[in-house]
């Protein structure tokens, strides 16, 4: 163990007494003590004595150069009786925070046994290394779910702008709110696209979007190429001369025959 180094005691001048405090203070130093171990001691199962024991023995091997103080050097400066201070350090070194190990000290060509923090810092990464991760993860919760409100808020927008130009007019609240429906369950695309069925059939009320959309609902179609997959299934199936009832003689009218075929089709898979 170094033997403790005997300081030099300056004659203060009479009546500068905070001076000669800040001299002191200033010359004597400090202990760093981690933030990160003050706020993550108690997750790793320290005492507060148990910290106090650690801080002590930083300052010792800090300032008076002590690698292994002993339980009664520690107690003079805590409010613990040496037994106690005893009891700390058993303790620590059953929970794998401090060990033991060997220190050369080359000015005097000697190896003096001393305690090692390492462990200690080992677990308060581990301990930061949790915190951190759960941190990020929250943050990243909330990020996804303010992008996820700006996404929707954008969707619904849109939604209610085309509304209101195929409607023609201002929506009401009741209309709104319904759309705010469609989109939360369905989404915006499959909205759009009830909608541009509905006007194509000249449909321009709720009731006949919400039916197509329950419809979709009902046969698990949630995008629209699962819809068009429908739609090209149903034309295979149904019968062709049904099929050439219900779209009439053909006219090469520059798509006029394609628009009706369409129409029929949708006549055919919700008005029936």
């Amino acid at each position: 163990m170094f033997k403790k180094t005997r300081n030099t005691v300056k004659k203060y001048r009479q009546g500068n007494i905070p001076a000669a405090f800040g001299a002191d203070l200033w010359l004597s130093g400090a202990t760093n003590v981690p933030n990160l171990l003050l706020r993550f001691y108690k997750d790793m199962n320290l005492t507060d004595s148990e910290v106090m024991t650690l801080i002590q023995m930083f300052r010792l091997r800090n300032e008076e150069k002590d690698l292994h103080p002993a339980p009664e050097t520690l107690a003079e400066y805590m409010s613990a009786s040496p037994q106690e201070v005893e009891r700390n350090i058993k303790s620590l070194f059953q929970k794998k925070i401090l060990v033991e190990t060997l220190y050369y000290d080359e000015t005097r060509d000697v190896v003096l046994t001393g305690y090692d923090f390492e462990p200690l810092f080992e677990k308060l990464s581990d301990s930061w290394a949790c915190a951190r991760a759960k941190e990020i993860e929250k943050a990243g919760t909330k990020l996804d779910d303010l992008a996820h409100r700006a996404t929707r808020k954008e969707a619904l927008s849109s939604c209610y702008m085309i509304f209101e130009k195929e409607f023609g007019r201002p929506l009401s609240p009741i209309e709104v709110e319904k759309i705010t429906q469609w989109v939360d369950q369905a989404g915006s695309d499959l909205v759009k696209e009830a909608l541009r069925r509905a006007v194509l059939m000249g449909k321009r009320n709720f009731r006949y979007i919400d039916t197509i959309l329950l419809d979709w609902n009902k046969n698990n179609l949630d995008s629209i190429a699962s819809i068009e997959e429908h739609d090209r299934n149903f034309q295979v199936k149904m019968p062709a001369r049904k099929n050439r009832a219900r779209d009439g003689s053909r006219l090469d009218d520059g798509g006029g025959a394609d628009n009706n075929r369409r129409k029929a089709l949708i006549k055919k898979l919700y008005l029936t």
